[in-house]
């Protein structure tokens, strides 16, 4: 997709592009660069979150910048012109940003809040699946005078019939109808939040600086809306009760936090939601005792050949599922709905779970079944750090066969994890502990781990099913079988 056009020999555009397979949308992040800033070929500009990562674009050409389209916090659509670049700055007076009117609706919007930086990911959870989610469509503002005069005075009513809130209503209309072809301004969460209460914003008393919407006053514009439906009469006596109740009502900004679902989490849900519904889940579970897994991963940590790279249990149950799966290769399958055909896959793409501020990703470590331990070790802990500093790109975390999620970080004993899209088998791993365990024949305290293996009953029978979780049980409970089973 072309990503870039000329307006004239003096001014190129840039447009959002399809930074993934198929993706329709992407949320503007942050703003690296402001109207008048010098920007370079390669140079990055902004970062946007699809539905399957955050990435960071660069600028194709030099140039300054001219005029950015969409504020932080919008969503825009593949191929709409997101920035425009002066490439002949000081050739002649430019034209006002102003005069690129359709792409620039949203910049009415006040700019959102810029997501927090602060990252710590941990292993866990499920991965995404390509997304077919399309932007949904902006309400067109509708003048209302009367039913914003009419839900002001009822708010006014609600609020403890309180004077000052009385002259407030006049002057409500002007302020919700800005000059810009009469739509309401508002940030997109605000908008959201109307669409799904069923509120217009056209009759909504901003109340925020400069004649902003907030949540607050979305909630109290449907504050109003709710108390008719719980009196059947319109007689004025019918006003007392809602009088009453109204604290309560109102309270309600104040005791919950509506989150907008979108990017990364919005795709978590489809996924799962998807995969729920359509794989036939089987969750078997068995719990082993790892002491001799926990003697190999200290001896590692002190062996010079495995220097510089992460060495914990992870790395070794990783090593013991690859190994499982040689041992059973039909548990590395995908069921393919359209031809209705099992495809055997002879490679292995093992995704590790993480969970990032934006939500769950599952990156994947590509051929992981040709790996040594030391490569197998310097990939898990490259896909860690990539993942906690947000950094995960699309490609990393598509085309996975096997999953493992680590649920014991969080002292879990174990879980039963959902199927990612498209792939056969999840591993969840829960705490290791240490606990009583007869051991030759007498009680002893152990290190003991429970493991979770959920399967696609289309694909992996009770039996088949059964024999991976045994191979990675004995596997952790005898490391020795490392060498002799691969």
């Amino acid at each position: 997709m072309t990503t870039m056009t000329e307006t004239s020999a003096r001014f190129r555009e840039f447009k959002m592009p399809d930074v993934g397979e198929g993706l329709t949308e992407a949320e503007i992040l942050k703003w690296f660069v402001q109207p008048g800033d010098t920007v370079t070929d390669g140079q990055v500009v902004c970062e946007v979150e699809t539905a399957k990562a955050a990435v960071e674009l660069p600028i194709p050409f030099d140039g300054v910048v001219h005029e950015l389209r969409f504020p932080e916090g919008t969503t825009v659509d593949v191929g709409q012109v997101i920035i425009a670049i002066d490439v002949a700055p000081g050739s002649g007076d430019a034209p006002a940003p102003a005069a690129a009117a359709p792409a620039q609706e949203p910049a009415a919007e006040p700019e959102a809040e810029a997501e927090p930086k602060g990252r710590t990911p941990v292993l866990v959870g499920y991965g995404v699946a390509e997304s077919s989610t399309k932007r949904r469509p902006r309400k067109g503002a509708s003048a209302a005078p009367e039913a914003a005069a009419v839900a002001a005075a009822v708010q006014a009513e609600l609020n403890g019939h309180a004077a000052p809130a009385a002259p407030a209503a006049p002057a409500a209309p002007a302020a919700a109808v800005p000059a810009q072809g009469g739509r309401p301004l508002a940030k997109p969460p605000v908008r959201k939040l109307a669409k799904d209460l069923g509120i217009d914003l056209a009759t909504v008393v901003p109340t925020g600086k400069d004649g902003i919407i907030t949540r607050e006053d979305v909630h109290a514009a449907a504050a109003p809306a709710a108390a008719p439906a719980a009196a059947p009469a319109p007689a004025p006596a019918a006003v007392a009760p809602a009088v009453a109740e109204a604290p309560a009502v109102v309270s309600d900004s104040a005791r919950e936090t509506r989150i907008p679902v979108k990017g990364v989490r919005k795709a978590i849900a489809q996924a799962m939601v998807g995969s729920a519904f359509t794989a036939p889940h089987v969750t078997e579970f068995i719990t082993v005792d790892v002491t001799r897994t926990m003697k190999l991963v200290a001896e590692l940590k002190e062996d010079k050949d495995m220097a510089g790279v992460r060495i914990n249990p992870l790395l070794v149950i990783a090593k013991a599922l690859l190994v499982a799966i040689k041992r059973n290769p039909e548990v590395n399958a995908a069921w393919d709905e359209a031809n209705q055909e099992i495809v055997q896959k002879h490679y292995v793409n093992l995704g590790i779970a993480a969970a990032t501020p934006r939500g769950l990703i599952v990156p994947n470590i590509k051929d992981a079944h040709d790996k040594t331990l030391p490569q197998l070790a310097a990939a898990l802990g490259e896909l860690v750090t990539t993942a906690r500093d947000g950094k995960t790109s699309p490609a990393a975390m598509a085309g996975g066969t096997v999953t493992i999620t680590n649920v014991g970080v969080f002292g879990v004993d174990t879980g039963t994890p959902i199927l990612n899209s498209g792939e056969s088998a999840i591993l969840a791993v829960g705490a290791i502990k240490l606990q009583p365990w007869v051991h030759k024949g007498k009680v002893k305290p152990r290190q003991v781990t429970t493991l979770a293996l959920s399967f696609d009953h289309r694909l992996v029978d009770g039996e088949l099913g059964s024999k991976v979780l045994a191979d990675v049980a004995a596997i952790l409970e005898q490391p020795k079988r490392l060498i002799t089973w691969a």
